[in-house]
């Protein structure tokens, strides 16, 4: 039995010796403050798919599409480690899949703003890179 608490403070210091930064542990941490108020201190070998799945769908009513998938990928890399080290038999969080992300649209120039980049050009050769 190993309990969501105390196989994040191991997966952490792991995480630690493997060089991931701090931000990254920072954002981790968070992440599981929000299991652990989803679930409780819950053994790990309780947490299946689809409970995850019902936390993912909860959480995602208000998140975007980014968002959420910072959450699932930071759930598989917890539950992989912990699956990996012999914890728990089996990975709940295998399968779980990042939503997808709608396309980006470029962002083009007005005219008015390329005239107001060509008027701040200091010198003729800058004129002549666009």
């Amino acid at each position: 039995m190993v309990l969501l608490s105390e196989a994040w403070e191991k997966y952490q210091l792991d995480k630690k010796i493997e060089g991931y930064s701090a931000l990254t542990i920072k954002t981790y941490c968070f992440q599981n403050n929000l299991l652990l108020r989803y679930f409780g201190n819950i053994d790990m070998n309780e947490v299946t798919t689809e409970k995850l799945k019902s936390y993912l769908i909860d959480a995602g009513e208000h998140l975007k599409p980014s968002s959420l998938g910072h959450r699932v990928r930071s759930i598989r890399s917890l539950f992989k480690w912990t699956y990996d080290e012999g914890y728990i038999s089996k990975n709940p969080a295998a399968k779980l899949k990042e939503p997808k992300l709608g396309k980006r649209i470029p962002k083009f120039l007005s005219e008015l703003e390329i005239e107001h980049l060509r008027e701040a050009c200091q010198t003729t050769m800058e004129h002549h890179l666009k």
